[in-house]
């Protein structure tokens, strides 16, 4: 028989399962019914999950109401009731991938779901944690670091509400909150929280234009598919995620289907093909249009000649997508996904009978073909120029050719962020100051005030004209004066410039230092010496990487150690290029850059 000490051994056995780590690509949700003061009921965790069931069903209508045709990147938005440290809360994880917009969508709707329920609090994290002051840094109270930041940010009543520390005033605060702390802070302590308008509109700011915003994180495109790929499309447009991230992520056991040279061999055969509109993500359709992909040798006969640009891009989109839904159905490493199963029931039904495959004729009278444009797609360094600067081509309209009216504003808010920390005096190194106190929201408008005052400093301000020279030339293009000056001297002036603003010779010094060590080391490798001739250079770059001779060589001057170096950069950057397999990387992101083409492997 077991001994007191033997239990108390055993039981010293034992080790918490340690929580598992948010991956990087998801986002946690939690609602809580914290009503306060707290009702007199007798079994108050009864009375919360009732609560909590309501808003479950509300939850439901919403989603049904907003996002009805909404394809979610990965997972969609999920609520289950469950207890988090004893305490009744709606939960749901999504893996959201690489479509940052789905992550937004969730955040709306828990807005949207505190503002129909009185007594409902709403917190959000994400790998970044509390993202949402990540969104308002730059007008966050100095005190709040992410080291203090856990379990102080939530949603209520369709606002933003943090949790201020008991030490009112000063910057070095280490109070932590757990997340009953938090918990009774709501019920007992409702002046504890800043509400503050500006720190609410920046962290909101991604949701100025939703509803309207999700619809538009869609995109249709006129594509020519196989009929049974159109078929299960129909049924169900949410299969094109998983498809095109079967696609994306493809490996060589994925690729081993497609390589039979008999297309009837294949479950989606290109001999039987359909025009359809086909709803994407906007971040599906850029992964399937971005990679290069060699064409399999049963979809060689399929595609037009390359003469013809447009016909040619619908015609390789539309094979990438049959083969990524073949790639989904045959990789063992997707066989787990509910959607495949459910396709291969699908398949089956067609077989057996029980399901028909649409016919041309009812597909042109009542199948959608929209085509949305793609000139969201395209972005270059000169669009960017413009459009941060707020102008436009001569003969133009507002809104060119650049991106979206969405994008254009981002960017353009960007610079004025930048242009502001530049002109603030108290700015440091490590960033802007902008709120010492938090106590109301009028404090917070008052010490606004002070920063937005007349007194801008003209030393510190934001040249566009030298950023943008700056940028072409490290980009390789050339600037509009006749020869680029030296980058690191405008560098030294513009470090000398902003510190003679400040009292603060050490850091001057220590800039200067800096600035001078770095320059020493990059004018070893040559990355300093501009005054080269660049388009000379790009061009023979160029050559280099297409395997042609030049008798010019690759330097602005024919120096023999100039070449050396370039054509080691011109056989590196073919190696990599090599490496890629068609896939995108390094080396493809720096030639797009440069504005050059991606060479084509022609060895056989």
């Amino acid at each position: 028989m077991a001994t007191e000490e033997d239990i108390a051994w055993f039981r010293s056995t034992f080790r918490p399962i340690p929580k598992p780590e948010l991956p990087d690509d998801a986002i946690d949700y939690f609602i809580y019914h914290l009503p306060s003061p707290a009702p007199a009921v007798v079994d108050e965790a009864a009375e919360a999950r009732a609560q909590l069931q309501e808003v479950q069903r509300s939850a439901a209508e919403l989603t049904k109401e907003l996002l009805k045709d909404y394809i979610w990147q990965r997972e969609g938005f999920r609520l289950e009731l469950t207890n988090e440290h004893g305490t009744p809360c709606l939960r749901g994880r999504t893996n959201f991938g690489d479509s940052i917009e789905d992550e937004w969508v969730i955040v709306f709707i828990l807005r949207e779901l505190t503002t129909r329920h009185k007594d409902i609090w709403a917190r959000v994290v994400d790998s970044d944690g509390e993202f949402l002051l990540v969104e308002a840094a730059g007008t966050l109270p100095a005190w709040l670091e992410p080291e203090v930041a856990d379990n102080r940010v939530w949603i209520h009543q369709g606002h933003l509400r943090i949790i201020k520390p008991k030490q009112e005033k000063g910057r070095n605060i280490t109070e932590k909150l757990t997340l009953s702390d938090a918990h009774n802070i709501i019920r007992k302590e409702p002046n504890r929280f800043i509400k503050s308008t500006i720190i609410e509109e920046e962290a909101f700011y991604r949701l100025r234009k939703y509803p309207k915003q999700i619809n538009e994180n869609l995109h249709s495109a006129v594509l020519t598919i196989p009929r049974k790929v159109a078929f299960l499309l129909h049924q169900k447009p949410a299969y094109i995620s998983p498809a095109v991230e079967a696609f994306y992520i493809r490996d060589p056991i994925a690729l081993k289907p497609l390589r039979t040279k008999d297309a009837s061999q294949l479950t989606f055969s290109p001999d039987d093909l359909v025009t359809v509109s086909v709803k994407f993500t906007r971040v599906g359709f850029a992964q399937l249009k971005s990679q290069e992909f060699p064409v399999p040798n049963s979809w060689t006969s399929k595609l037009p000649p390359m003469d013809d640009a447009k016909a040619y891009s619908r015609a390789e989109a539309s094979m990438k997508l049959a083969c990524g839904f073949e790639m989904l159905l045959h990789d063992p490493h997707h066989q787990d996904k509910a959607s495949v199963r459910e396709m291969k029931l699908l398949l089956e039904d067609i077989e057996t009978g029980d399901e028909q495959l649409p016919s041309d004729e009812e597909i042109a009278r009542s199948w959608s073909q929209q085509e949305d444009d793609e000139s969201w797609m395209d972005i270059n360094f000169e669009d960017l120029d413009r459009e941060l600067k707020g102008k436009k081509k001569a003969g133009e309209q507002r809104g060119g050719d650049f991106g979206d009216a969405s994008a254009q504003e981002n960017l353009q808010r960007i610079v004025a962020r930048f242009e502001e920390f530049l002109n603030d005096n108290s700015a440091g190194f490590e960033g802007a100051d902008f709120i010492d106190d938090f106590d109301s929201d009028s404090d917070v408008d008052e010490d606004e005030d002070e920063l937005s005052s007349d007194g801008e400093d003209k030393d510190a301000s934001f040249d566009e004209e030298e950023f943008s020279r700056m940028m072409k030339e490290m980009m390789g293009m050339p600037s509009k004066s006749g020869g680029p000056p030296d980058v690191s001297a405008a560098l030294r002036n513009r470090i000398k410039e902003l510190d003679d603003s400040s009292d603060e010779a050490d850091d001057t010094q220590q800039i200067e230092e800096l600035a001078k060590q770095m320059e020493a080391e990059l004018k070893g490798t040559g990355v300093l010496d501009l005054n080269r001739h660049r388009g000379k250079a790009n061009a023979d770059a160029t050559s280099s990487l297409q395997g042609k001779e030049s008798s010019s060589g690759l330097g602005a001057e024919g120096n023999d150690e100039d070449d050396n170096v370039n054509i080691n950069l011109a056989k590196n950057l073919l190696e990599a290029l090599q490496g890629q397999a068609g896939a995108t990387g390094p080396a493809g992101s720096m030639l797009s850059m440069l504005n050059l083409p991606v060479p084509k492997d022609d060895r056989s």
